[in-house]
């Protein structure tokens, strides 16, 4: 069993059934490995922990450095980039961001860090090209685009603010980010919105 199995095996459980209440030997439970195995690469569940968001992170981060490869027009760039990350983040239990937010906020900011220039120069990049190329409205200010789009993004992915009304995530992201979404958007831009295979229910 290798260190890279444990740290693959913790992630999806972490994912699945949040992260507080997991302890080392629920983890490995499916692995069928002692818990001295684990204690061997990882001093305590938080370092396991930080391990996991590395991956979990780093992943990410390979899917925008694909992306900004690709000879994707901006507008689908910076809209699959939002729409992926979002199916992604809801198919974690929602538990999952609470417990990381709540419990473990250094470790969660110290590996978001080191992404964070990263996703933030993706998205500037494809609102000015977007802009450039007429798919974007062109007064539009990148940076307040950018903190618009985090700021709807986490409220849907990272907190129970919507909890209240008892909506699919498809629902909640057609009542919000997608809103703004098409704000931003010329004509141009908003068919390519209209085309993108919506998430589903």
């Amino acid at each position: 069993m290798t260190k890279e199995d444990i740290i693959q095996n913790a992630l999806k459980q972490f994912l699945l059934n949040g992260i507080r209440k997991m302890t080392i030997q629920q983890i490995i439970a499916p692995l069928g490995i002692s818990t001295k195995t684990v204690y061997k690469h990882f001093n305590s569940k938080e370092e396991l922990l930080e391990a996991c968001l590395v991956i979990h992170y780093g992943r990410m981060s390979q899917e925008f450095n694909d992306f900004g490869r690709s000879d994707m027009d901006p507008a689908n760039r910076l809209f699959f980039i939002f729409f992926k990350g979002l199916e992604e983040d809801f198919k974690a239990a929602p538990v999952f961001y609470h417990d990381l937010n709540y419990y473990y906020p250094e470790i969660h900011d110290n590996v978001l860090s080191k992404y964070q220039e990263i996703y933030h120069k993706f998205i500037i990049n494809a609102i000015k090209d977007g802009i450039d190329q007429g798919y974007f409205h062109p007064e539009l200010h990148e940076p307040v685009v950018l903190e618009t789009l985090g700021l709807l993004y986490r409220s849907l992915t990272r907190t129970g603010q919507y909890d209240k009304f008892e909506l699919s995530p498809f629902d909640l992201v057609a009542n919000t980010l997608t809103i703004y979404l098409r704000g931003i958007c010329t004509a141009k831009g908003i068919k390519i919105l209209n085309n993108l295979k919506p998430l589903s229910s």
